[in-house]
């Protein structure tokens, strides 16, 4: 691999500078914070990630206060309460995107959230115990013991609820196989994400930079040269 400063210097170049660079980098969540979430918003962000997968995301986000109240603001002792009539109404609730799979998937993720929450004390407590430097192990937990939460999904929900971790996104991955990594351009197996996992854990040790900083600067390092207003309306995303 090449060293990272070279693709920091080349994101600098493209975004305007080291201070224009710095400032579209995501925000990290304190491990604090992490472990202060209320079980309620760990499940709404599951969801919010599932359905914006291969979905337009303004629609979502537009939708997004007719999903807290047809799902009972998320809490997940009250859904797993409801009888099968509840969830089969969901269906053609016109308040939330109407998705058989991805409505299911909450009622599931209810159940995920509930028991680890029991395991732990709570999600953010679990989230906030496991090592930024094993993403890779815990992305393939939360894929096995949740639905619809692998591949990026899990890593878009990992990001967005605060976790210090990388994505997969296309232009990151770019910047990877360029740096001389051998990935797949859509990886997906364990071993890959291992291999990324490995370097970007190296470059933490060696920059003092959080990996989701590590992670949106190679996205920005290459491919198409996004504006600052589209990296800020994407949030906490890649290009």
């Amino acid at each position: 691999m090449i060293a990272f400063d070279k693709i920091k210097a080349r994101a600098e170049a493209r975004k305007g500078g080291p201070e224009a660079l710095k400032a579209l980098m995501p925000p990290v969540a304190p491990q604090a914070a992490l472990a202060a979430l209320s079980d309620d918003r760990v499940l709404a962000e599951m969801t919010k990630r599932i359905f914006c997968a291969g979905f337009v995301w303004r629609v979502i986000d537009a939708k997004w206060p007719g999903f807290e109240e047809a799902f009972l603001g998320f809490e997940p002792k009250p859904l797993l309460f409801q009888p099968d009539d509840f969830w089969h109404d969901r269906a053609r609730d016109p308040r939330i995107v109407k998705h058989p799979m991805k409505i299911r998937s909450v009622r599931e993720n209810a159940a995920f959230v509930s028991d680890i929450a029991a395991e732990h004390g709570s999600f953010g407590k679990f989230l906030a115990a496991w090592p930024a430097d094993d993403q890779a192990g815990l992305m393939d937990f939360i894929g096995k013991r949740g639905s619809r939460l692998g591949g990026r999904t899990g890593q878009y929900f990992l990001r967005f609820i605060g976790f210090d971790g990388f994505i997969t996104a296309r232009d990151t991955v770019a910047a990877l196989r360029d740096g001389g990594l051998e990935v797949a351009a859509e990886p997906t197996s364990k071993g890959d994400i291992r291999k990324i996992q490995e370097v970007f854990n190296g470059w933490a040790r060696t920059t003092g930079l959080p990996r989701v900083h590590l992670s949106r600067i190679c996205a920005m390092s290459i491919g198409e040269n996004y504006d600052a207003e589209t990296l800020m309306r994407n949030g906490g995303a890649d290009e």
